[in-house]
């Protein structure tokens, strides 16, 4: 679709439902999705939909279906500037079905991570600068691409959601917690 993001998430938000975001407690959050065989159900792209509408409303970056209850193997990258991440590029929404890596640069970099499902705390995690992946459209078609930086690091953390995994579990030292707050103002005095 090649219209900009702003007439895409008017015309989202009219269909679209804002989703609860599940927090870390939930039992949920902890289980591995399912693969999806089915990328033609009118029930997915609903999903779809739904998630971009939800991780705008949030300020996420990117968001998992586990995150608002689904356990299937679907997540959406949607960066882009806001109050959450000031720094971040800026890409169209992409949902992501069945993701996977298919190769790793092994370049390890740390950068400060947040969640929606777990508010109020940023966490600094290794994750490969640069990755290869592999993964449907909401179209059925197979994409397999280079990403680097910030987009691999959101796929990596969104990845994890589908397997049961946290950000704070990523953490080697709890030195490396610190609140939402301390962390935008790292953000904002770089």
């Amino acid at each position: 679709m090649d219209c900009p993001r702003s007439t895409l998430l008017i015309s989202i938000s009219i269909v679209s439902k804002i989703l609860q975001i599940l927090e870390i407690g939930s039992p949920i959050l902890r289980q591995n999705s399912v693969a999806i065989a089915n990328i033609t159900d009118p029930q997915l792209d609903d999903l779809i939909v739904d998630l971009i509408a939800t991780a705008d409303a949030a300020n996420g970056v990117g968001i998992a279906a586990p995150q608002v209850a689904s356990t299937v193997r679907l997540f959406i990258v949607a960066s882009r500037p806001s109050p959450r991440y000031p720094h971040a590029p800026t890409m169209e929404p992409t949902a992501m079905i069945n993701p996977q890596i298919v190769d790793r640069s092994g370049e390890l970099v740390s950068g400060w991570e947040g969640c929606l499902s777990v508010p109020g705390t940023r966490g600094l995690v290794l994750r490969d600068r640069a990755i290869e992946v592999r993964y449907l459209t909401r179209h059925g078609e197979l994409v397999q691409q280079e990403l680097t930086d910030f987009i691999a690091r959101i796929f990596q953390h969104e990845l994890d959601h589908l397997d049961g995994i946290l950000f704070p579990d990523r953490v080697p030292n709890l030195t490396d917690l610190i609140a939402e707050a301390e962390y935008l103002k790292l953000a904002f005095d770089n």
